[in-house]
């Protein structure tokens, strides 16, 4: 069977392979705890604040740095997934869309938080993949509850708790 197509590219220097390496383990985990047991693509860009502000002012229209972005390339509900209808017929892989992430982002929120840049990566991509299988947080009841839910039960089988 096909593996889950997650190729990594960066536009700040110091990412290494390694931490390519680490991210597409980050999301292959979250995948496999959500049940996505197809052939998938998760394409992920690693930048900077300035390249995440740009971004986020191009395609939401908020004028601000933050520290993950989500595209999903379905309007999914949690709990729902895309079909092997869905997979791209040149690749064969479900595209279930992009993130991006600001190491600058990642570094500060670790400091601020009290843990290591290491998890504060994976906690964000995690995040993002939830997000790109419907999950949303917007409200603070029980979408954020479910989303915190699953974050955590992730994180956990990485070895990254809080």
């Amino acid at each position: 069977m096909k593996r889950h197509y997650i190729p990594v590219t960066a536009d700040v220097p110091g990412i290494s392979e390694a931490t390519r390496s680490f991210l597409r383990k980050v999301i292959r985990t979250a995948l496999t705890a959500q049940g996505v047991d197809f052939p998938c693509e998760v394409d992920v860009l690693v930048t900077g604040d300035a390249g995440i502000h740009a971004i986020n002012l191009d395609m939401r229209g908020v004028d601000r740095p933050t520290d993950v972005l989500s595209f999903p390339e379905f309007e999914l509900t949690p709990g729902q997934l895309p079909g092997a209808e869905d997979a791209d017929p040149g690749t064969g892989y479900v595209p279930l869309g992009d993130m991006v992430i600001s190491m600058e982002r990642v570094k500060a929120q670790a400091k601020e938080y009290g843990h290591s840049n290491r998890r504060e990566l994976a906690y964000l991509a995690v995040h993002s993949v939830l997000h790109l299988l419907g999950y949303d947080h917007m409200d603070e009841g029980a979408q954020k509850a479910q989303m915190r839910g699953r974050e955590e039960a992730i994180m956990s089988q990485l070895g990254l708790e809080r």
